[in-house]
């Protein structure tokens, strides 16, 4: 997307955690703790990836998108689809967006990544206000 910045990618946890998964120091069943609402969410508004799931194997992870911001007041903690954040993006100034990856067989659940959307990407707007103070 045009506007996303400040990336923070959880790769390297994701690894590691993993790593601790298969050594047997981390039990599935604390990383295979997927809330219903995560996993509903996932139906409605995920996207299938062709990643399998890294725990149970059978079925794809979804990532499932989540907004945060002070701009989006009662809309802050949805899950949206990611075609209405270019939409979303081109009305608020800057909101955070959660990607979170989910299994709907095993529960297994992790933070994928993390960015900032929004019109003050575009730069538009310091160029109005500079306008507007002339």
């Amino acid at each position: 997307m045009r506007t996303q910045r400040q990336v923070v990618d959880y790769t390297l946890k994701r690894r590691a955690l993993l790593r601790e998964v298969h050594a047997g120091r981390v039990a599935t069943m604390e990383v295979c703790d997927a809330s219903p609402y995560l996993v509903r969410a996932s139906k409605f508004f995920g996207e299938a990836t062709t990643t399998p799931c890294p725990i149970c194997r059978r079925e794809p992870v979804w990532h499932v998108n989540y907004i945060y911001g002070d701009e989006l007041r009662a809309s802050a903690g949805q899950a949206r689809p990611r075609a209405e954040l270019a939409v979303l993006a081109a009305h608020y100034r800057a909101f955070d967006v959660y990607v979170v990856e989910v299994c709907r067989g095993c529960g297994w659940n992790h933070l994928v990544e993390k960015y900032v959307l929004g019109r003050d990407g575009l730069g538009d707007d310091a160029d109005d206000r500079r306008r507007a103070a002339d």
